[in-house]
């Protein structure tokens, strides 16, 4: 799948987190990649050491107390039977990446049958730099669904505080059937797998003849995964993955668990908060999915997941800022200011849509379409540098397609640039037909599985069309991430789902952090969710890009200081960004002739157009 939507390998809420040690003292160096599944991936292609990082000091938002505990904060019979049945399982932690260490544990696929079928969860930690001071074990999850939770942690000394490193252990799980977890597997061959596959390899599906191609695929893949699959499959609930986190938190050591989800894990941080409300000591879930509307009611059932979610309407929200601002901002701030950019924006839309931009050089032939762009469009704004990335994408097409006055070296230097940032997300995103690539199947294993969607995938097409029309550009690019979930397709289910209820009170309180510029996770999303558990707090953050960790030494700080020593933030706290758009003027270069090697190389910073959001991002990943 060359230049489909989905690579999940290369693209997580980690990559959005790496290098935001360095956000705090903000500079070209410190871009980040755009967010997606598993891995970590710098828009720069270099790491920032740790070591690089300001040094940061702990100290408390506030002295908030915690909320009192209520009598009803304790986990149901049920499921105290479901995981305490399960003897805490003896983890033989060998040393491996060279600065971690790594363990495999067989848990049961089926809680109500503890002593029947297993399957093997991969887990990793970095140890405590101060053990004597140690507080206890940390868990991350990056968010997907799909994402790597041992990746996460053995990158942590990447992203996370000081303080954190020093006073955590930090643990990653690898949920059941994702990355070095026993893998679900839809597929007998690699060859049936990416027969399957061949209508998904589009940024999302334009035009009845796209749509045809793309649900027989999504289709096709449902199906699999309901019959050769389904062992897994039917046993993928984020319910189930909190069930064997909470077992694992017995096995670290830790009494109560202490926890920090980025994007969909915040999804997992809300379920263990409601099926376990008495076995946390802190929990943070940072670029908040609001749980109601992931799984759906019976009155929603028929909606698809965006519909509730509006995942599209945060991006459109975010787009139209950034072009307003470039107007506001004028030539010298903004590369795209010239004109009208919000009509200029769609006027690029308009002839992608009617026609793709073939582009040549000595290498070969480049196209790109109107999901392309879009897709590239989306991926920008994943990034903490959102209004130059964008900015500079939109200029680069204009250049090419629309620009009246463009001359043939304006239009030599953009195609440079364009070129550029397709051969970077090649090289980043090369074609995987080998090995055997289950990131898609793991994915939709979760989403398909939490929650309830339309039952046929034929409604999609005008559901989609429907849905661009309230969120222009990304209504599509999200609305089409789920169709593979209709139900008449995926119909393998796992009866211990949980479903809710997502407002019970907890012992400890739960901190909620929500970017408002966030092009995945709407920033409602973290106020509605807010408001579903009694017993949180609300941070609320101005970032651009998705999630607000790193993003200032005020979100960081008042995240650090809830995991460490259990204080929020005070009420209505809201963090500012450290890093706007256009702020600080464009570069002039002292000569015509070295415009084109500046642009290209600015290129190499920012997302490139051909790396496009994988399905599971655009369309639902998290």
């Amino acid at each position: 799948m060359a230049l489909s939507f989905y690579d999940p390998p290369d693209r997580s809420t980690l990559a959005a987190v790496t290098v935001r040690k360095a956000v705090r003292m903000p500079s070209s160096a410190s871009r980040l990649a755009i967010a997606g599944v598993a891995g970590v991936v710098l828009a720069t292609g270099a790491v920032v050491p740790a070591a690089a990082a300001t040094p940061q000091t702990v100290t408390p938002v506030s002295a908030v107390p915690l909320l009192a505990a209520k009598k009803n904060a304790t986990t149901s019979a049920k499921e105290r039977k479901r995981v305490d049945s399960v003897k805490t399982p003896k983890l033989g932690w060998y040393k491996c990446y060279q600065t971690a260490e790594c363990a495999t544990v067989r848990l049961p696929l089926d809680y109500d049958k503890p002593k029947g079928a297993t399957t093997e969860i991969a887990v990793l930690r970095v140890k405590a730099r101060d053990q004597k001071h140690k507080i206890g074990s940390l868990f991350l999850n990056p968010g997907g669904p799909g994402g790597s939770g041992t990746s996460i942690a053995l990158n942590a000394p990447l992203f996370l505080s000081d303080p954190l490193l020093d006073r955590f252990d930090i643990v990653g799980v690898d949920p059941r059937g994702i990355a070095s977890s026993e893998n679900v597997k839809c597929f007998k061959s690699t060859k049936a797998q990416t027969q399957a596959y061949a209508g998904l390899n589009v940024a999302f599906p334009y035009g009845k003849t796209q749509e045809k191609a793309y649900i027989k695929s999504a289709t096709t893949v449902a199906k699999a995964c309901s019959t050769t699959g389904k062992k897994i499959a039917g046993a993928m609930s984020t319910a189930e993955v909190v069930r064997d986190m909470d077992v694992l938190r017995r096995a670290v050591g830790d009494k109560k668990l202490t926890y920090l989800g980025f994007s969909y894990g915040t999804a997992i941080g809300q379920y263990y908060a409601n099926m376990f409300p008495d076995r946390f000591r802190a929990l943070v879930v940072d670029g908040v999915i609001d749980p109601v509307s992931w799984t759906g009611t019976s009155k929603t059932k028929n909606q698809i997941q965006d519909e509730r979610m509006h995942s599209a309407d945060g991006a459109y929200k975010a787009l139209r800022e950034i072009l307003q601002r470039c107007d506001k901002a004028g030539e010298k701030y903004c590369s795209f200011a010239a004109g009208d950019p919000v009509k200029n924006f769609e006027t690029i839309a308009q002839k992608l849509r009617a026609k793709p931009l073939v582009v040549t050089d000595e290498f070969g032939t480049y196209t790109i379409t109107y999901a392309d762009f879009v897709g590239g469009i989306l991926g920008s704004l994943y990034d903490v540098y959102a209004g130059e990335s964008v900015a500079d994408l939109s200029s680069q097409l204009w250049t090419l397609l629309a620009a009246p006055a463009a001359t043939s070296a304006d239009k030599a230097v953009a195609k440079k640039a364009v070129i550029e940032r397709i051969k970077e997300a090649r090289n980043r995103r090369p074609a995987r037909d080998f090995p055997y690539d289950n990131g898609f199947e793991a994915f939709s294993g979760v989403m398909c599985t939490d929650g309830l969607h339309p039952k046929d995938a034929a409604s999609w097409p005008a559901a989609t069309a429907k849905a661009d029309k309230r969120a222009p550009y990304f209504g599509r690019a999200w609305a089409w991430g789920s169709v593979q979930c209709a139900r008449n397709s995926w119909t393998v289910r796992d009866e211990d789902a949980y479903t809710g209820p997502f407002n019970r009170r907890t012992a400890a309180p739960v901190l909620v952090v929500g970017s408002q510029w966030d092009p995945a996770t709407n920033y409602e999303e973290a106020v509605s969710s807010a408001k579903l558990l009694p017993n949180s707090r609300l941070l609320s953050s101005t970032n651009w890009g998705h999630t607000a960790y790193g993003t200032s030494a005020c979100a960081t700080n008042a995240i650090d200081t809830y995991l460490l020593k259990a204080t929020l933030p005070a009420k209505g706290k809201v963090c500012q960004g450290e890093v706007q758009p256009f702020t600080e003027p464009l570069e002039a270069p002292d000569k015509p002739e070295e415009m084109s090697t500046m642009r290209a190389d600015q290129s190499k910073q920012l997302p490139p157009v051909a790396d496009l959001i994988p399905t599971s991002i655009l369309n639902g990943t998290r």
